[in-house]
């Protein structure tokens, strides 16, 4: 199935410095997604990742942004960009099949967990993350717009 989806000047600029594995995978995705989304964040410099840090966008110094192993894909919608839950699980379930199909983990930051080894659906994935993370006494950090390779198959330098 083609989507009739491709990807924008502004995402393939966003693309640039990724690991090949994981633009891959963005390129696949939009290929056969249900929900048109933008690369909206690719590599960033330690200045970036600061600014996010101290509005509470993102929880570390340490992202797999700074390395080029992580994107953020947000929904397309109407010529705007929107952090919507629904186009976001299909986005996730086209990142899903794409890293699948070439081979590649995924780990996604609505559930922070394997996205390419689980048969569950976005919204269970999340629900079990929240439910962690409440028997842990620690409250959740969703990022479903995050998908990154993890770090013990690509590890920083690598």
């Amino acid at each position: 199935m083609m989507s009739g989806f491709v990807l924008g000047k502004r995402s393939l600029q966003e693309l640039k410095g990724v690991h090949p594995d994981l633009v891959g995978v963005v390129e696949r995705a939009i290929q056969i997604t249900v929900q048109d989304f933008s690369v909206h964040d690719g590599m960033r410099t330690f200045a970036e990742q600061q600014a996010l840090v101290a509005r509470g966008a993102s929880k570390t110094l340490n992202s797999r942004h700074l390395t080029g192993h992580a994107v953020d894909l947000v929904p397309y919608i109407n010529g705007k960009l929107r952090w919507e839950w629904d186009p976001i699980y299909n986005i996730a379930e086209a990142v899903r099949i794409a890293a699948q199909e070439k081979g590649v983990e995924i780990r996604w930051g609505g559930s922070w967990s394997m996205l390419t080894d689980s048969e569950d659906s976005p919204e269970d994935m999340m629900a079990d993350y929240a439910a962690r993370c409440r028997r842990a006494n620690k409250k959740p950090f969703f990022d479903g717009a995050h998908f990154e390779l993890p770090k013990a198959l690509y590890p920083s330098g690598g």
